[in-house]
């Protein structure tokens, strides 16, 4: 691919957050939006240089000057804006969660592969210069005995929602709820380095008949139990540890962004930060560019593959705990 021409589907935050990295990214850029406001769609294309806004997204996915769509949409909106983009021969960008099934999440990475075509979760954490190090330091801290993280950070739309409203992230309807936002990035981080877990339990807090508010995940695995906190009703210390036998490795700051890390042993103290840029998606525009502009199959969907077990552990759970989303039953195990 000699450039990488991006069509966003969605316009919030993150949305500009990304498109503010592909504005200093060599080899992408945006040509389209599509938003279902008109006057949504114009003022993202006149911030980002678009020349096309459509409120159709028929006609959206007919531009031929559009190779790449990236999707910021409500999580139960993800499959079915995929599967068009990939029928329709786009390549993909998709935010977390990637979907909310796993059936389904499986059947979209068969499909790009079927069609030959790039499928990217846009996931910052396994882009990160600091998640190479703490693969290449995990050895150090011996045999893997305990996992804690942590990721709070009180929301706005918490307080809407205390006041009678019912805002879109804590919504069933919507695929909402902490667990499938902000505690996600613990989930992922823990089965991109050790795979899915033998089991997994979710104890969430709710509000009234909304999604989780804030909740613990346990997740068991071979050797070592795995404890993850998310909270969107509260704020705290994020941080990610694991314990081992031979000693600790601490991420400062947590799962979404790797900050730092300081691995510790009965000799040692050592502190490594490979990320100068604090804008974590910085590194995932950089990277995904680059692999689409190398024509990187391979690399994309060994990443790409983390995705399933991640959307299976996090369905299990949540139906387990009573969170189920529109034409779901309650699940009995992981």
């Amino acid at each position: 691919m000699d450039e990488i021409k991006l069509g966003t589907i969605g316009s919030g935050a993150i949305v500009h957050t990304f498109l503010d990295n592909v504005k200093i990214t060599e080899g992408i850029c945006l040509v389209a939006v599509y938003s279902r406001s008109m006057e949504t769609g114009h003022t993202l294309a006149a911030a980002y240089d678009a020349q096309r806004v459509y409120t159709e997204l028929d006609a959206f996915f007919s531009d031929q000057e559009v190779n790449t769509v990236y999707i910021a949409t409500p999580n139960l909106l993800h499959y079915e804006q995929v599967k068009k983009a990939l029928l329709a021969g786009k390549n993909v960008i998709c935010e977390k969660p990637f979907c909310t099934k796993a059936q389904q999440a499986r059947e979209l990475v068969e499909l790009a592969k079927e069609r030959q075509l790039f499928l990217v979760d846009a996931v910052p954490t396994a882009f990160l210069p600091n998640f190479t190090v703490i693969k290449r330091e995990l050895a150090k801290i011996g045999k893997v005995k305990l996992v804690q993280a942590n990721y709070s950070q009180y929301s706005s739309r918490y307080d809407l929602l205390k006041k009678g409203e019912t805002p879109n992230i804590f919504h069933p309807a919507f695929g909402g709820g902490c667990l499938m936002d902000i505690n996600f990035y613990n989930i992922y981080l823990n089965i991109a380095l050790f795979g899915k877990p033998l089991d997994a339990v979710y104890y969430p807090n709710r509000y009234e008949d909304m999604a989780d508010t804030s909740g613990i995940m346990v997740m068991q695995y071979d050797g070592f139990v795995s404890e993850s906190v998310g909270a969107k009703d509260t704020w705290g210390v994020n941080f990610f540890q694991i314990e081992g036998e031979d000693g600790y490795l601490y991420v400062k700051n947590g799962s979404n962004g790797l900050a730092e890390v300081q691995v510790v042993t009965k000799t040692t103290n050592e502190t490594f930060n490979l990320q100068e840029n604090p804008d974590r998606l910085y590194y995932e525009v950089q990277g995904i560019t680059q692999f689409l502009l190398d024509d990187d199959r391979d690399a994309v969907y060994e990443r790409l593959s983390v995705m399933p077990d991640v959307i299976e552990v996090l369905e299990t759970a949540r139906k387990k705990a009573g969170i189920l989303f529109p034409g779901e039953e309650m699940a009995a195990t992981v």
